[in-house]
This record gives C-alpha cells, sequence and structure tokens, in this order.
C-alpha cells in the first residue's frame, strides 16, 4: 500500500514546512463529512504518532494513519493551479463517486 507525491507536491509541502520553521511532514487521512461520507485531511507533523505508516515522496515524508491506507492507497498527491486557485489535490483510483461540490467522497 502506498501513496505518491508530484514535484509539485513536495515543492509546495517543502516551501510550507520551510516557511512555518518545524515539522517532520505532513499527516494524510480521511474523516467521516460531507454528503459522500469522506473527506480529506492534510496536517503538519512535528512528530510522528507510534502507529503512522510513514511514506517518503522524495526529501518530504507523508505519515498515515495505518486505519486510513484503505482509502487511500494509490493515490496521488498533487499541487493543482487554477486561475486564482491553488492547493493539494487528491488523485484517488478508490473514489466511486463525490459529492456535487467535491468536497467529499466515497469508496
Amino acid at each position: 500500500m502506498t501513496i505518491s507525491m508530484t514535484p509539485a507536491a513536495q515543492e509546495h509541502v517543502r516551501n510550507h514546512l520551510a516557511s512555518r520553521g518545524k515539522g517532520e511532514g505532513i499527516r494524510v487521512g480521511v474523516k467521516a463529512s460531507g454528503c459522500s461520507g469522506l473527506s480529506y485531511v492534510l496536517d503538519y507533523v512535528d512528530e510522528a504518532d507510534p502507529g503512522d505508516t510513514v511514506i517518503q515522496c522524495g526529501d518530504v515524508k507523508l505519515f498515515v494513519d495505518p486505519e486510513c491506507m484503505t482509502y487511500l492507497d494509490g493515490s496521488e498527491l498533487d499541487f493543482v493551479k487554477d486561475g486564482l486557485n491553488q492547493g493539494l489535490q487528491f488523485n484517488n483510483p478508490n473514489v466511486v463517486d463525490e459529492c456535487g461540490c467535491g468536497e467529499s467522497f466515497h469508496v
């Protein structure tokens, strides 16, 4: 089971960690939310949790709770710019359906 990051996503995370001045990487996960059932969660990691799965993507570490790996396995994290909007985006092959606004998904 794995998750990958594009070079653009790695650079984005690396720059944010540098401007923050601390952090080992980012935590990726899912939580129950939205109209379709699940939504993605991203947060900085200053210290790993004992049960974390750690995935090295270039020089950026992703920390994942093993329970979330089922939903995220095979996903790619990308940094996307669309007009004035920009941000990290999950390309998740496990998604069966998404809500109309794109904020939540179902596997």
